[in-house]
């Protein structure tokens, strides 16, 4: 896939997973970056249970990335947006 397609779905996945996470989203930049780096977590993470990661600009890729995407959103809040009330 070129640079292109990898930030096309980074954006995407990125995208629809900060809205799953916290219904606001991250901002432009960051949700490319979250959706690219989710969709290397992602494909890690199918290719640690047997499966196959982002294989192209398609449906399952975009699967992938967005599990990804969330997996690294929910340890990014957990780790860096730590609230004391």
């Amino acid at each position: 896939m070129s640079i292109i397609g990898w930030i096309i779905l980074g954006l995407i996945a990125g995208f629809i997973a900060s809205k799953i996470v916290n219904r606001s989203g991250e901002g432009f930049f960051m949700d490319i970056v979250l959706g690219v780096v989710g969709a290397l977590v992602g494909g890690f993470i199918f290719n640690a249970f047997g499966a196959h990661g982002v294989t192209g600009f398609n449906l399952y890729s975009l699967i992938v990335a967005v599990i990804g995407s969330i997996v690294l959103l929910v340890l990014y809040h957990a780790l860096f947006n730590r609230r004391s009330y």
